[in-house]
């Protein structure tokens, strides 16, 4: 069994992981940076790099005790080499970089969404390409046909922001705080989602691509003309979400060719209501399920390290010049969405 230390520090999570080859999690190390970005409303990009710079090497170490591992039973390094905030993304490779150089590993840089896209495989053993793939999470909201490690052919994306932003966006708007998304969903449970008349941008067009940007401005609009409760804005707009979603999804399976499995990944396939309705998609169309455990669809050291394991099976290392990417698409050859812009 090959084993393989995971960082990951692409946004504002530092974690690091051991994980084997037979998809065993030896360890996992997590620290969050909820309370040093709340007072912005958001991530800080200095703060967040700031903030790995001081807990990633305490957190490799405790990960390696908790295994009861040294360096010297790893078998590679793995470590988010992007997208992402570029200052983070930096401080995790370099401590890769420098780990591996001192103990003679291979260095594998993964990209972060591969990370996501090969999740599900590490819970669930009998997953097998291809598979459809929604990524869904703050900075991306793509459907991807999955056919092998590294091989990712792009469906959809997102013409302006991602599903994870508007939830992000509806929760300062709404005054939830920070982080948004869980607070939008728990508040959305006591409202009604037909209270709002919210767009649903882009429904039943031809191409299946996504829009959310239509759909915060509508939100601030409800918010700011204060005939409706904060409750029923929040279960509108995430019944909103649901719906281009699905739509979206329906347009990829026709166009995408046989999958057995439709697959979500990303922080917001934590979201309940999503996942109800993609499992009711699945079900329609005949396609198996999967949806890694809530913890591994957050951003997480253990996906990184399984995505560093698939990538060792195949022979995969990389040099320990590489570079760190602030953004690095699954799928380069995918053409050009309309208004894509970096979200590509």
């Amino acid at each position: 069994m090959a084993i393989i230390l995971g960082i990951e520090s692409s946004c504002d999570e530092s974690a690091a992981a051991l994980i084997g080859s037979d998809r065993s999690i030896l360890a996992h190390r997590l620290a969050g940076q909820e309370d040093a970005h709340r007072p912005y409303g958001g991530v800080v990009p200095e703060i967040a790099a700031r903030a790995h710079v001081q807990v990633l090497t305490p957190l490799i170490e405790a990960a390696l005790n908790d295994a009861g591992l040294t360096l010297d039973d790893v078998d590679a390094v793995a470590a988010t080499a992007g997208p992402g905030l570029i200052g983070g993304v930096m401080v995790g490779l370099v401590t890769a970089k420098a780990l591996a150089m001192a103990a003679g590993k291979p260095l594998i840089a993964v990209n972060h969404l591969e990370g996501h896209a090969l999740s599900p495989r590490l819970a669930d053993s009998s997953l097998e390409f291809p598979y459809l793939l929604l990524l869904v999470s703050g900075g991306h909201c793509q459907i991807l046909r999955v056919d092998g490690v590294g091989q990712y052919r792009r469906l959809a994306t997102t013409i302006d922001d991602a599903a994870g932003e508007a939830f992000d966006k509806t929760a300062k708007i709404l005054g939830l705080g920070y982080p948004g998304g869980p607070r939008v969903e728990a508040l959305a449970k006591t409202g009604d989602a037909r209270a709002v008349p919210l767009p649903r941008p882009l429904l039943g067009s031809a191409e299946p691509h996504f829009s959310f940007a239509g759909l915060k401005s509508a939100v601030l609009r409800a918010a700011q003309s204060g005939n409706y409760r904060p409750e029923d804005i929040a279960a509108s707009f995430q019944a909103a979400v649901v719906d281009c979603l699905i739509d979206r999804l329906e347009k990829a399976i026709a166009q995408g060719g046989p999958a057995s499995h439709l697959v979500v990944a990303g922080g917001v396939a934590a979201n309940g209501a999503i996942r109800s309705a993609l499992e009711a998609l699945a079900a329609r169309h005949d396609m198996g399920f999967v949806a890694p455990p809530l913890w591994l669809c957050t951003d997480n050291a253990a996906m990184i390290g399984w995505a560093g394991a698939e990538r060792f099976a195949l022979g995969l290392t990389d040099p320990l010049d590489i570079a760190a990417r602030p953004r690095w698409p699954l799928d380069p050859a995918a053409e050009a969405a309309r208004g894509a812009g970096v979200k590509a």
